[in-house]
């Protein structure tokens, strides 16, 4: 079994019980990797982004607990590394692989300290994700379009999702 498949299999353990953050993480991958493929990442750079999808919420369960059933989008990244490093290290994911899975975690919501085109990758997948689970306006998607999506690919999938009537040329 590929190591990608068992990091999934591991983090449906972790949330086990709690379909709602499951299906979360596995649509983030599924975006994260259409647009990571379609961006044109390839070999480690796609496997720890794909790696850090899987992972990037694994903070709240761990907060929730420490914060009386709620968990802030900044205590998923300082909580998320932590809770992260026993899965990676059981695969075998190490050095520079585990430290930019771990540092993905850590940022996946401060979009400020976004650095390269995979933590984009994941801010857009995540996002893409979001609207959808929590019900947002239009007027809010329109905010989070113009504020975070700077793929060519995470643009287009959020008008298609997002913005019906958008009729724009690609």
């Amino acid at each position: 079994m590929e190591t990608l498949d068992q990091l999934a299999l591991l983090m449906i353990e972790y949330d086990k019980g709690d379909a709602r953050r499951i299906h979360h993480f596995l649509k983030v991958h599924a975006f994260v990797r259409l647009i990571g493929v379609a961006e044109g990442l390839s070999g480690r750079e796609l496997f720890n982004l794909e790696a850090a999808a899987y992972l990037h919420d694994i903070g709240i369960h761990k907060g929730e607990a420490l914060n009386h059933g709620t968990c802030t989008g900044k205590m998923q990244e300082e909580l998320g590394p932590e809770e992260a490093k026993p899965l990676l290290d059981q695969l075998g994911i190490t050095g520079a692989d585990q430290d930019r899975i771990l540092w993905l975690i850590a940022h996946h919501h401060t979009y400020a300290s976004i650095d390269g085109l995979d933590a984009q990758i994941l801010a857009e997948a995540d996002m893409l994700v979001n609207p959808y689970e929590d019900g947002t306006s239009r007027e809010s998607n329109q905010h989070l379009y113009e504020m975070l999506y700077k793929t060519k690919t995470g643009r287009q999938l959020f008008e298609e999702l997002y913005f019906e009537d958008y009729k724009g040329t690609r």
